[in-house]
């Protein structure tokens, strides 16, 4: 297991330190974000893609899809507000009455809206069965609930003594998911969880590792795993599986990153040769590297430049089959980073 732990921070360190190779760290996590909101909702049953998420930030996703892809935008809002919250200067320790917040957002429209967003449950659920009795999970009774998050974030504080991060995440994470505190979104939270208690403690410097990739390709030993914590104490067994995620998603995500940097640099060199324009194709090129789908209106707006020079530019990127049209409308046009949306699309298709 030490063997394990020690490969696993290893792996989580690498990913740490390729963030100071990035020009702009920002402009990767916008999308990483959004990558994961799409596979944690997934896991939940959503079918929206991260191609219908990124549409429907742009008003564009076909109708049968918004439900979804609301949900998933939700899930953004709910990872932005807890970063945003344990980033400020003296922000306390992750605390229950953040994850009550981050809940609030996740649940504030779509499905789940009605289940008391922000406010952990005063009624018994279960996981699986239409009743108690056939539930393949009955979480703790309501009045248990109060006093198992306290417990939790005491453990989460290091009380009475400190746990390893990577170890912290884990049995926090498990622990989460056997209370089940909310009436829904408990699933979403609890591995939103993770990332903040990395961000938290200060294992990492930018939000990049996210598990939902894992769990969504090994889904039936993701619930199998807390299924014997629950019933037979086999924390051990969760651990390994638990590292051994940590391992895969970091190393994966430290070879995607460095093949968006390989890719961008390339674009660029290729919109050198441009000659006359290549200036504001390069700005364009960098807005579309950093939000991925955008329409020329947004383009202007974002570099104060009038509409020909921007329509010339995306032109130019179009015909260096760098940019792509994305809705086939005649007006609204919306322009797509192609490859870059491919490498991301890597895992992230509906099942």
């Amino acid at each position: 297991m030490q063997t394990l732990l020690d490969q696993a921070n290893q792996s989580l360190g690498r990913l740490d330190g390729v963030t100071l190779l990035l020009p702009d760290p920002d402009q990767f996590i916008y999308t990483f974000v959004r990558k994961e909101a799409v596979l944690s909702s997934q896991i939940e049953g959503t079918q929206s893609s991260l191609s219908d998420l990124l549409l429907f930030e742009h008003d564009a996703t076909p109708g049968l899809l918004r439900e979804d892809a609301q949900e998933t935008a939700n899930y953004i809002a709910a990872l932005n507000h807890g970063l945003a919250q344990i980033a400020r200067p003296g922000a306390p320790p992750l605390s229950a009455r953040l994850l009550r917040e981050v809940h609030g957002r996740l649940l504030q429209s779509g499905r789940g809206s009605q289940q008391t967003p922000g406010e952990f449950r005063r009624t018994q659920n279960w996981i699986g069965g239409s009743r108690p009795g056939l539930a393949r999970f009955v979480s703790p009774p309501a009045h248990e609930v109060i006093p198992a998050i306290a417990a939790l974030e005491r453990f989460i504080h290091d009380e009475p003594q400190a746990t390893p991060i990577l170890i912290k995440a884990a049995f926090a994470h498990a622990q989460f998911e056997s209370i089940h505190p909310f009436l829904d979104g408990n699933g979403r939270i609890g591995r939103l969880l993770i990332t903040l208690l990395l961000c938290s403690e200060g294992v990492m410097r930018s939000p990049l590792l996210y598990l939902s990739l894992y769990f969504k390709r090994h889904r039936e030993d993701y619930y199998e795993h807390l299924q014997r914590v629950r019933t037979d104490g086999d924390w051990e067994s969760w651990l390994e599986f638990f590292l051994q995620g940590v391992i895969d998603v970091a190393e994966s995500t430290t070879r995607t990153t460095q093949r968006l940097v390989a890719m961008i640099e390339s674009d660029r060199q290729s919109i050198h040769a441009f000659g006359r324009g290549a200036a504001t194709a390069h700005r364009v090129h960098d807005l579309a590297a950093r939000f991925v789908l955008l329409g020329a209106p947004q383009v202007a707006e974002q570099l104060e430049l009038t509409s020909p020079p921007v329509y010339a530019a995306i032109d130019r990127l179009e015909r260096a089959g760098i940019l792509r049209e994305a809705t086939g409308r005649r007006r609204g046009k919306l322009y797509v980073y192609g490859e870059y949306l491919a490498i991301l699309n890597e895992g992230t298709e509906p099942q």
